[in-house]
């Protein structure tokens, strides 16, 4: 959006608050405060290494929080929005203290399941009371908990019910989202429990004794006090950027699970506030990885940093890019399709334009021709708005895809006049043509890839760019001398990214017992149709006949050595119990057994002729 000359003022703030900032804080023998301020640097520090940058990026736990909290409630009280009931929960008598659902553990009331936590259970998916589990436990102290009545504060939802309906007919919101949000509106809206009681990290509830907000009652609140925060650092008025009045445009990002959230009780908590709703609302899926979701348990939990630390950010920035749209769709970081996107896009499309024209600018003593092809420059640029539009719709795969369109057609244009066969003059002309979209794909991948295509631009001699720099032309000027930013990458293991955080094992440590061995079943296979994969550099999909044990599907990298041809009828050893992987271009069951060498030659490890389809291999 700044691109297109937008002003955009970007707002985010650490939320601060709750019961387990507290009691981790205890634990680690330090204030709260404390705690949280280590935790703030730390997540500046990590969106930096992603060139993520926010005009102002604050903390919840902050005085002009604490001032729009209390203002923003007493508005909601004073229109009739708050009440106040009694509860029934548990508590903590060692700790002192009400306990929220995650801090109580027992046997589920439904189906007996132990070990289930307070407000549902996983085996049975029952939902429940946490005064309702059986042999309850704390899991703070270990002690059965007492049940106490305390009062709570709430927010009525249902009051807001016509303004709500009325909001979600203004506000532009993907289509599945108001659908959902419409499906909860027709339903029974629940008040909102927005009090806790002491000992609690937070605000203080005004005119109340030892009640505190609901950590979520204050974090949607922090966006606006970051703002105020930038605001008065810089002598604007909020007023201005978030008053009722105000003609900026108020977008979120969030996740799918905290849609109900930030689609109802935030907006509702807004109305009797002297502050705008939001315009919008973009909700995205999940990041999964390798098709798995994160979980540290099964290794598949990365932080950003460890990313970094394994692999350049521009690249997940890239990848990421390449799959987003406006749908509310999980995102899969599949790390074998990350290399092979990375080494098709980046380095086989877009730098290779420069690599390859490059040489005859050298020639010319680094000096652009004053000609060029207008006809493939006007043909390249023809869809730019189309790409505009595509970032601003939020549908960024379909703005790459038509990038590396640009780029793969320019490639092909370099094939087609091929300039090692012209002479210096022509050669210069093809070069300097192809140099000129390769600016332009800089300009229009630059807020996916700032880093990567500022390097670029510079060799151009360009230091300063706008969305008007699409228009110009590079004629006879100079450039500097290209040098290679981008290389092919090899794909990520996902034990990569824990390598800082291991000791690498010496070589001896490598042994393994024959219980080892035995866990691995290999088994005897042929191959009964084997095919090329339409998209991939390495793979060629296999089908196995197994035998009694039926038909297996794997993709090899082997492309690079094998004809389909070539394999079909092939005895061959696979690995038949290795988990199944999902992957771009389809589920592979299992993997065969190959040979390589240093010079990069591949050698299918066939059974002597005999061996039958199924059998186990010892």
């Amino acid at each position: 959006m700044r691109l297109t000359n937008n002003e955009v003022l970007t707002f985010c703030a650490d939320d601060a608050h709750g019961a387990p900032i507290m009691m981790k804080a205890d634990e680690l023998g330090i204030e709260p405060s404390a705690f949280i301020d280590k935790i703030n640097k730390s997540h500046q520090v990590s969106l930096a290494k992603f060139g993520i940058e926010y005009t102002n990026y604050y903390s919840t736990h902050s005085s002009e929080n604490e001032a729009l909290v209390s203002e923003i409630y007493l508005d909601a009280k004073s229109s009739g929005y708050i009440y106040k009931k009694d509860v029934e929960q548990c508590f903590d008598e060692q700790k002192q203290m009400f306990l929220a659902d995650r801090y109580i553990i027992g046997d589920c009331p439904k189906c007996s399941a132990k070990n289930q936590y307070g407000d549902g259970c996983e085996e049975c998916g029952a939902t429940y009371s946490a005064t309702e589990l059986v042999n309850p436990k704390s899991s703070l102290s270990g002690t059965t908990p007492i049940t106490k009545i305390s009062e709570h504060i709430f927010f009525d939802l249902e009051k807001a019910k016509d303004n709500l309906i009325n909001f979600l007919e203004k506000s532009t919101l993907q289509k599945s989202i108001v659908a959902k949000l419409s499906e909860w509106l027709d339903g029974d809206l629940k008040s909102w429990d927005i009090s806790r009681d002491a000992p609690y990290f937070g605000f203080k509830v005004p005119n109340e004794t030892d009640k505190y907000f609901y950590v979520w009652v204050d974090a949607p609140i922090g966006y606006i006090a970051s703002a105020t925060n930038w605001a008065n650092k810089n002598n604007q008025s909020l007023e201005n950027l978030w008053g009722k009045n105000s003609q900026y445009e108020i977008h979120h990002f969030i996740g799918k699970d905290i849609t109900y959230f930030h689609g109802l009780f935030w907006p509702a908590l807004l109305m009797k506030s002297k502050y705008k709703l939001p315009d919008t609302i973009h909700v995205h899926g999940f990041v999964t990885i390798n098709g798995e979701k994160m979980s540290k348990s099964k290794g598949t939990f990365i932080t950003a940093d460890q990313f970094a630390e394994a692999c350049d950010p521009e690249l997940l920035r890239y990848y990421f890019a390449s799959k987003l749209n406006s749908k509310i769709e999980d995102l899969d970081l599949n790390l074998e399709d990350l290399a092979q996107k990375i080494n098709s896009d980046l380095v086989g499309k877009f730098s290779n334009i420069f690599s390859r024209s490059a040489p005859f600018i050298s020639k010319n003593k680094n000096c652009l021709s004053n000609e060029i092809h207008q006809e493939h420059l006007s043909q390249c640029n023809k869809n730019i708005e189309k790409i505009l539009e595509h970032y601003e719709d939020k549908e960024f795969s379909k703005a790459i895809k038509l990038i590396m369109e640009i780029a793969d057609d320019t490639n092909k244009f370099i094939n087609e006049h091929a300039p090692w066969k012209l002479d210096q003059a022509a050669a210069v002309i093809v070069a300097t043509t192809s140099i000129n979209v390769f600016k332009n794909l800089c300009i229009l991948l630059s807020p996916v890839t700032p880093k990567l295509c500022k390097q670029m631009l510079l060799m151009l001699n360009i230091d300063q760019y706008s969305i008007e720099d699409l228009q110009t032309q590079l004629i006879d000027s100079e450039i500097s001398e290209f040098k290679a930013i981008l290389s092919r990458v090899e794909p990520l293991d996902i034990k990569d990214f824990y390598k800082k955080d291991e000791k690498m094992s010496e070589e001896d440590d490598n042994i393994i017992q024959i219980d080892d061995f035995m866990k691995v079943d290999l088994r005897v296979a042929k191959v009964i149709e084997a095919s090329y994969v339409e998209g991939a550099d390495k793979l060629l999909a296999i089908k196995l006949d197994l035998g009694h044990l039926g038909t297996k599907n794997v993709f090899a990298g082997i492309k690079s050595a094998y004809e389909p041809s070539q394999l079909e009828g092939k005895l061959v050893a696979m690995v038949y119990n290795l988990a199944p992987r999902k992957m771009k271009f389809g589920v592979s069951e299992g993997m065969i057994l190959a040979a390589s060498d240093s010079d990069g030659g591949i050698f299918v490890l066939s059974p002597d002729s005999g061996a039958q389809p199924g059998q186990k291999i010892k």
